[in-house]
């Protein structure tokens, strides 16, 4: 999966931080997604969570539109 290859690769989250994302993850993905439309589903919500998001419902919100709105 896309999220927590990314989450591991930047190295600062420990692993209840990549579980939350991954729950996210899995709630936004669609299977008919392309790889490409996926990693910037990861993308979008990795920065969402740096720039402060924590709680999951508003995180599986915001992460729903595109970066910037």
């Amino acid at each position: 999966m896309p999220i927590h290859q990314r989450a591991r690769e930047a190295g600062i989250f420990n692993p209840s931080e990549v579980a939350l994302l991954g729950r996210v993850f899995d709630k936004l993905k669609d299977e008919h997604q392309s790889p490409e439309r996926r990693e910037a589903l990861a993308s979008r919500l990795l920065a969402n969570y740096l720039a402060g998001i924590r709680d999951e419902a508003e995180l599986l919100s915001v992460s729903k539109l595109p970066l910037g709105r």
